[in-house]
């Protein structure tokens, strides 16, 4: 019999109130699966807040608080702090917020999280926009995205800006770790987080977690979607470690069309759109390449 790779033990429930095929239901049930029942989450305004249940039912069995939308990064600061202040050390800490309450309205508390070095674990489910309030872009939507504050119409107009780059801004604050990952690598994402629990001090991931509402995508390839992601070099799979950066896949190249089609939010583009941002991807994937190269080499030192 082969050996299991993920753990056994569901920590949330069957069900909750998320969409079929919801990539951030996903991530949450991986993640619990690693950091186990000794742990605290912090939830802002997000899909996460309505997912657990109505009170008072729930698919959670570990403690939530619920905050406001901006706050994620100084609520876990707080917890962390009354924890340990009563000798709890042994409780992980955890924000979980989506990218819009990350990548633009949290950034300030994520940013000042991190400088205060407290030991706590911030998780970005991404699925790229402001889905729990109407499909609005966030910073974090891909150039060429449908979003209701992107409308395609006879002016052809779509996003225009390029994916924020959150895990450069976050390895910026010299943290000692941070990981993307992805739904669909659950035992990557495993592994990564039972790494970082070794590891004292502030930690954050950015997790991969297609939306089939805001993506206008089935249900069913949801996981699909999230390996295209990663084999079409559009969310690279990496860790940076004390400034070290190691990439944990590096997948042969499949084409960047097979993967925007499947989505009803890419379809409007043209073929000159899609090779226009093939060749961002693949200049962000020869810049990670780069730093991967020079951060491992040993004769250059610590990058920390």
């Amino acid at each position: 019999m082969a050996k299991l790779t993920i753990p056994k033990e569901e920590i949330m429930s069957p069900g909750h109130m998320g969409c079929q095929g919801c990539g951030a239901t996903m991530a949450m049930r991986y993640a619990l699966k690693a950091l186990g029942k000794k742990t605290m989450i912090s939830v802002p305004a997000c899909c996460w807040a309505i997912i657990p249940g109505a009170w008072p039912n729930t698919c959670m069995q570990i403690p939530m608080q619920y905050t406001a939308f901006e706050v994620t990064g100084a609520s876990i600061s707080g917890i962390r702090a009354a924890l340990d202040s009563q000798g709890m050390q042994d409780v992980n800490v955890v924000g979980w917020a989506g990218d819009g309450g990350t990548v633009d309205i949290g950034i300030q508390a994520l940013s000042g999280m991190i400088e205060r070095g407290h030991n706590v674990i911030y998780i970005c489910y991404d699925n790229e926009a402001y889905m729990n309030t109407g499909i609005q872009r966030s910073g974090s939507t891909p150039y060429g995205a449908w979003t209701t504050t992107t409308p395609v119409g006879t002016t052809e107009y779509w996003e225009e800006g390029q994916k924020k780059n959150l895990m450069e801004i976050v390895v910026a604050h010299r943290l000692p770790y941070a990981a993307t990952a992805s739904v669909a690598y659950p035992e990557d994402f495993i592994k990564k987080l039972n790494k970082c629990l070794e590891i004292p001090g502030p930690k954050f991931f950015q997790v991969y977690a297609p939306c089939p509402t805001g993506w206008k995508s089935s249900p069913e390839l949801s996981m699909d979607l999230a390996r295209k992601a990663v084999t079409t070099r559009a969310f690279p799979i990496y860790e940076v470690e004390h400034g070290k950066y190691k990439i944990n896949r590096k997948p042969e190249k499949t084409p960047l069309s097979e993967y925007l089609m499947l989505q009803g939010r890419f379809k409007h583009l043209p073929e000159k759109e899609v090779e226009f941002l093939d060749a961002h991807y693949e200049k962000e994937w020869k810049a990670l390449l780069k730093l991967e190269e020079m951060t491992q080499d040993e004769s250059l030192g610590n990058f920390m």
